[in-house]
């Protein structure tokens, strides 16, 4: 199943690209894909594709735009990492939050999109499907090994957020850890499941740290995640 390339209108002018694909039915409820600090690179969109594949219209913007458009970049050379940590350094965090606001609702006006809207994220992207969930109205967020997520604990939480961390993460220490379990499990809205022994990016398809047990693992309740609160 391959997606296809539309336009979304950001909320304070300008337009950025949106990798869209389409589950075979033509219509599913919506998710946002948020991109790792590679860009809208072919593991996202494989992302992106699995989860048309699993019903959902899919939608992967490109939050490096106002950086450098179009960007697509690998985990497989030292260039690539050297470049990838330069746009995560000049990334507008707040502009960012605004664009994926606007990518929601660019969605949720979609035709075939089903009404409720949720986002999943990985890395970078699961700082901002944390912040998603705080700051827009998805209906549900999933973040997978988000980063300094203790800078944010103190936002309300406002729809259903799933976390997936990974137990030796070296870019969210344990501290960190201990942390979002302090202020979020007594929380009824959030889901929190830990990955012992799984380095960061357990989940990224080829990645140094991929591991296929966990991956699946935490895929499987993502999709039970999803299915539950927008069905």
């Amino acid at each position: 199943m391959a997606g296809s390339e539309i336009t979304i209108a950001a909320h304070d002018g300008g337009s950025f690209m949106g990798y869209l694909s389409v589950p075979a039915s033509g219509a599913g409820p919506g998710v946002v894909v948020i991109q790792e600090i590679f860009g809208v690179n072919a593991v996202m969109r494989g992302v992106t594709d699995w989860l048309a594949g699993e019903g959902y219209m899919a939608l992967c913007p490109d939050l490096f735009w106002r950086q450098e458009p179009g960007i697509q970049l690998t985990d497989q050379s030292q260039a690539e990492w050297d470049r990838a940590f330069e746009l995560f350094g000049g990334f507008d965090l707040e502009a960012g939050v605004r664009d994926l606001d606007a990518t929601v609702e660019a969605l949720r006006g979609t035709d075939g999109c089903l009404g409720k809207v949720g986002a999943i994220g990985f890395c970078l992207g699961g700082r901002l499907a944390y912040l998603t969930a705080t700051r827009t109205k998805a209906d549900a967020a999933v973040g997978y090994y988000g980063v300094m997520l203790d800078e944010h604990l103190d936002e309300a939480i406002n729809c259903p957020l799933a976390l997936h961390m990974a137990g030796d993460d070296e870019f969210a220490p344990a501290e960190v850890q201990r942390k979002v379990h302090a202020a979020l499990d007594g929380n009824s809205r959030v889901a929190l499941y830990d990955y012992p022994g799984q380095g960061h990016a357990f989940a990224r398809l080829g990645g140094e740290h991929y591991e296929k047990a966990s991956a699946e693992l935490a895929n499987g309740r993502t999709l039970e995640f999803l299915g539950a609160n927008l069905g």
